[in-house]
């Protein structure tokens, strides 16, 4: 079957009718507008402004139903931009009184606010008319309700994401901690990130600190650390180096106390890093689906996670296309007449789906014959640019991850290889 987008914006126009009030909100961080439109455009009532709260959203409701009796509506469907986090309370409010709720495209919104007046004036009560406006004509997407699961791994996943930040953050000042102050020290370790070499900046972290040393001391010393330490040459080498470093003679205490605390940033880091992690794993564990896509060779856990988390229920989807245009893969093209534009991803969706759904390609070329074969012929049969040959596969990927949830079976390589991309 062909998956053809225009088929859906079809059905979102024909899901607006007669019966139907429609309300656009402008979501702020305190304080929200409200305008509200006919399915046929015209404006209706008075502009509301509503607290983020219970009270405020209560008071949208009394709006709401008045707005009803006036114009004898039956049906509501309120849509919002998914402005950061402040529409979070809203949309999860909304759907717990049965309203149905909508989002629409920040970037379509900014495009689309001409439309009224025919000027570049902003303001919030014209933006929710916007908006209305936007939901009134089908531009809008559903609010994707996820089972717990699947929102548990998108929390997650974004607090690695800032974990994984904050740990190669320590990591680079910790190396240039090291640039500056013991230079040398990559003489004895290639890695000054390696287990020896910070259990040499724990235990003995200026060169004035090693000098007075001796072998046995420093052998010890690793010992407490690690398991197999760098062994006896090393520890000559180290003592070696440090009589003869080019580091700072000055401010060795402030330099000390700099590199404790960035030790303490990495290992609170690496301890976090951990725990998440063994906690993405148990909710994976909890989705039927995750273990068929984890025996995938190529396919890892955060990768998998990422993928569910921002999309949520992969069989809620109709087809892998839908995926592609949910993470922004898809396809744009701008022509006209006899000019044809170059064709570019359109990236209007979730970037960090996007992002995952690529890093998981790249790794499937590397580590999975079936991808690998289906890129070299591509690249060497199809004469497609490397590039071009990866972006094909994300969408071969999405199709295979689609399939799998929609239908409980598990990879068959011998399915894909006939329909190589």
């Amino acid at each position: 079957m062909k998956f053809k987008a225009q088929d859906k914006q079809n059905q979102r126009i024909e899901n607006i009718t007669a019966n139907h009030l429609v309300v656009g909100v402008d979501i702020a961080q305190e304080t929200h507008v409200a305008r509200a439109v006919n399915f046929r455009g015209i404006a209706l009532g008075h502009p509301l402004e509503f607290s983020n709260d219970e009270i405020g959203f209560k008071s949208l409701k009394r709006w709401i139903q008045d707005l009803h009796t006036s114009h004898r509506l039956t049906t509501t469907i309120v849509g919002m931009e998914p402005t950061g986090h402040y529409w979070f309370s809203l949309a999860r409010w909304l759907d717990e009184m049965q309203i149905e709720t909508v989002l629409v495209n920040p970037h379509l919104v900014k495009k689309n606010k001409e439309n009224r007046d025919n000027t570049r004036s902003k303001s919030d009560k014209k933006d929710a008319l916007v908006i209305a406006d936007m939901v009134k004509n089908g531009y809008y997407s559903p609010v994707r309700s996820t089972a717990e699961a699947f929102e548990e791994l998108r929390v997650l996943i974004a607090n690695r994401d800032t974990i994984v930040k904050r740990l190669v953050s320590a990591v680079n000042q910790i190396i240039r901690w090291v640039d500056i102050v013991f230079p040398e020290l990559r003489q004895v370790f290639k890695d000054v990130t390696c287990i020896s070499s910070l259990a040499t900046l724990r235990l003995f972290p200026l060169p004035e600190d090693v000098k007075t040393m001796k072998v046995t001391d420093i052998i010890k010393g690793w010992k407490s650390h690690v398991k197999r330490h760098a062994g006896v040459r090393k520890a000559q080498l180290l003592i070696d180096v440090a009589k003869r470093t080019v580091g700072p003679k000055k401010a060795l205490r402030a330099y000390r106390l700099h590199l404790e605390q960035l030790l303490e940033e990495h290992d609170l880091a690496q301890k976090q890093l951990e725990k998440v992690e063994i906690e993405i794993e148990s909710v994976l564990d909890r989705i039927p689906y995750a273990k068929k896509m984890l025996a995938i060779k190529g396919m890892s856990t955060i990768s998998i996670a990422g993928i569910l988390g921002e999309s949520g229920d992969l069989s809620a989807f109709s087809h892998g296309n839908s995926l592609l245009r949910h993470a922004g893969l898809n396809l744009s093209e701008a022509s006209s007449g006899k000019w044809k534009g170059q064709i570019a991803l359109s990236k209007r969706g979730r970037p960090r789906l996007r992002r995952f759904i690529f890093i998981t390609t790249m790794s499937l070329i590397i580590n999975n014959q079936e991808f690998k074969n289906m890129h070299h012929q591509n690249v060497y049969d199809k004469k497609l640019k490397k590039m071009k040959s990866v972006m094909k596969l994300c969408g071969k990927l999405a199709r295979i991850l689609v399939g799998m949830a929609r239908s409980g079976e598990p990879y068959n390589c011998h399915k894909i290889l006939p329909l190589a991309a």
